[in-house]
């Protein structure tokens, strides 16, 4: 069983997450998994069983994207985490931007980042409890990133949670969503797309050049069992060969 691992991008302690995904996949010792930086290694996707991107701003190109798109429609899954669908601007008054420079990926996510609150915890509650990813789970408390998306494709929540109020960083924006998706399934021809929202990182230098030390390093969703529960169960949801 292959897997192709995208971990790259900005603003977050990607070194991390790295490394934990992969002890996640080296679990499973029929797995083997390539790792690249960006979309560019088309060869590894094709041959992929599993797709998993933990990436913040960082999007593939035309080609990248026709690609990504065959190998779902063909059949492929793939793990989506925390990042995968942001793009960011930092606009000279300090708010940020998240410009829709690629809405055809952003269709195959399912979602596109528009901006969160500052982390603070917020419960998650259990949407479906009849799918495997959530089966036996309960609501929960969690320290992360509250993503707000806009959808761009019909989705099949499976954990949601509740936010109203603004984000002040994104702008003034008055919010009430009482079905935020935190974890959604949605099909892509013969393939379908796991989206994970929690998981966010960043140690004192990944804020470069937005800011040269980050005085608090964050770890979020990876101090909490569940949240690596949702990544052993999005594995096994990859591969259903593991049994």
């Amino acid at each position: 069983m292959r897997v192709h691992l995208i971990a790259a991008g900005k603003y977050h302690d990607i070194d991390f997450a790295r490394l934990e995904l992969l002890k996640l996949l080296a679990e499973h010792a029929p797995v083997r998994t390539s790792v690249a930086s960006d979309y560019a290694d088309l060869a590894s996707l094709r041959a992929a069983d599993l797709l998993i991107t933990y990436t913040c701003d960082l999007l593939p190109d035309a080609e990248q994207t026709a690609a990504l798109a065959a190998w779902l429609e063909a059949g492929g899954r793939w793990l989506a985490l925390h990042g995968t669908n942001a793009l960011l601007r930092f606009a000279d008054d300090g708010t940020v931007l998240c410009p829709d420079d690629n809405p055809a990926f952003m269709a195959l996510a399912g979602s596109r980042f528009v901006g969160h609150p500052p982390i603070e915890p917020f419960k998650v509650q259990v949407t479906r409890d009849d799918h495997a990813m959530t089966a036996g789970l309960r609501d929960f408390r969690i320290e992360d990133e509250l993503y707000l998306v806009e959808r761009t494709a019909p989705l099949d929540v499976l954990l949601h949670t509740r936010f109203q109020g603004t984000c002040p960083e994104f702008g003034a924006e008055e919010r009430d969503d009482p079905e935020v998706p935190v974890l959604y399934e949605h099909r892509v021809g013969q393939g379908r797309v796991l989206y994970l929202t929690l998981g966010h990182c960043r140690g004192h230098y990944d804020l470069q050049p937005v800011a040269p030390f980050w005085p608090h390093p964050q770890r979020c969703g990876w101090n909490y069992p569940v949240f690596y529960e949702l990544l052993r169960r999005g594995i096994r949801w990859g591969l259903p060969a593991l049994g």
